[in-house]
């Protein structure tokens, strides 16, 4: 079966936008349910979602000694067996404990499941952090509690806009170590006082790209300057545009630069040549005949996304939706529910494409092909994360014939026509090779 199918489909959620739309529910792991696939293959990587305002419960490890063999006592995640691509398997042979980091720090590395650093990360080891969208800051603020919660005390706030100020401000009150946010509330926070920046060591702008675009640049140049002269600045970008080099030439950083490695690898590319109105039965088609487990849905507006989210339950399959005009709340609760695999399909806008990371997902469909290399690179990249195999299937009419020879071009690559049967050594994992070797599309 390859995703959540039920008869007599029930929809929800339209009248108050809340993205969730259902067939009839059944529980979840049953013939039917919409939530058995993608939740027995997340247990392993579940983690809950908050506004970044509290820690996890203690944990009830004995206080370790020295000379105790201290990873003995530590609460492992099952081992992920999936096959990974070469560009996160080739390290440099060192290990997180090659990096002096903080003994609490490595025990909350390790129970994060994470065992070698990756590429990137064993190249710049060495905080205010910024990031473009808040689903990215929710992620990365709960992935610094999970990381930090033996270290004792350490507080991870995210702050975003759309949430109550007025809590943001109750919250900086007190010391916080680590703050999570978009540029516009930090920016407000920082005028107002409440936010006071003037011993920031270090901001990272994760998506970078997208932090110095034409949307945000101004605020982050703002930002900059409320800050100390002796800090440090890292930059995170999949892409190199214009933007980004315009303000390295003005700070003159240093550069590690990975991206012939990192760019599509483990992600299979196709094409279904169809005209507009083929597009939903192309979509039903691949529904019925792909093994999802989870999938992302790409649209070119938000109204695109409801009326095909509405469409897809209708042909009843569940699915969810997101997008930015929707409610705040109503979208961290599509955001969590999603990630946490009690829907097979979501629906969205490129609101979604930048660094979410969900590990369950291995098909991304364009039913609207981007016009830019940069969005499609970002929205592909949501299968196939951390080295593991993803599809990625782009529903082509006669107008965007030459968006996609031109993406093919600027970015390197080969989209193939879709043919008729998808091997699926090439994006399930229980397929993949049992050596352990890289497939090869």
């Amino acid at each position: 079966m390859s995703t959540a199918r039920t008869e007599n489909p029930v929809i929800l959620g339209l009248p108050n936008q809340n993205g969730q739309l259902r067939g009839s529910v059944k529980p979840a792991g049953a013939p039917g349910g919409g939530g058995g696939g993608p939740q027995q293959q997340l247990n392993q990587m579940k983690g809950t979602i908050n506004n970044g305002n509290s820690q996890p419960a203690p944990t009830t490890n004995a206080v370790i000694k020295p000379g105790d063999d201290w990873k003995k006592n530590l609460k492992l995640p099952p081992k992920d067996m999936r096959m990974k691509t070469s560009d996160v398997t080739a390290t440099k042979g060192n290990e997180f404990e090659d990096y002096c980091l903080k003994r609490e720090l490595l025990m909350g590395i390790f129970e994060m499941g994470w065992e070698k650093p990756s590429p990137i990360q064993s190249s710049l080891f060495p905080a205010l952090v910024i990031v473009p969208t808040r689903e990215l800051a929710l992620q990365v603020s709960q992935i610094c509690i999970q990381v930090s919660k033996h270290m004792g005390g350490v507080k991870v706030m995210a702050t975003t806009g759309g949430t109550n100020l007025r809590d943001d401000i109750m919250r900086l009150d007190e010391t916080v170590h680590v703050v999570i946010a978009t540029p516009g509330r930090i920016l407000d926070l920082i005028k107002k006082g409440v936010a006071k920046v003037g011993q920031v060591q270090m901001i990272v702008l994760d998506e970078a790209d997208k932090l110095l675009s034409q949307d945000f640049v101004v605020m982050m140049e703002e930002i900059l300057g409320f800050l100390p002269k002796q800090r440090q600045i890292l930059l995170y970008s999949a892409t190199f545009p214009l933007s980004v080099q315009k303000f390295m030439v003005h700070f003159k950083p240093y550069e590690i630069n990975l991206m012939e490695e990192l760019t599509l690898k483990g992600v299979t590319q196709y094409y279904a040549y169809v005209t507009e109105r083929q597009k939903v039965h192309c979509l039903n088609t691949l529904f019925s005949r792909l093994q999802i487990n989870q999938s992302i849905i790409f649209c070119n507006s938000s109204q695109r996304v409801e009326l095909l989210a509405k469409k897809i339950s209708q042909l009843g399959y569940s699915c969810f939706y997101i997008h930015a005009k929707m409610r705040q709340e109503h979208r961290n609760r599509v955001f969590h529910d999603f990630r946490n695999g009690l829907c097979r399909n979501l629906v969205c806008t490129d609101l979604f494409t930048r660094g979410i990371d969900i590990q369950a997902v291995n098909v991304v469909i364009n039913f609207d092909f981007p016009k830019l290399g940069e969005t499609y690179l970002h929205r592909i990249g949501r299968s196939g994360r951390f080295g593991h195999l993803g599809l990625a299937i782009n529903l082509i009419t006669y107008d965007d014939r030459f968006n996609l020879k031109g993406i093919e071009e600027q970015l390197g690559t080969e989209i193939k026509p879709i043919p008729g049967i998808i091997d699926k050594s090439l994006y399930v994992a229980e397929y993949h090779s049992e050596s352990g070797e890289e497939v090869k599309p």
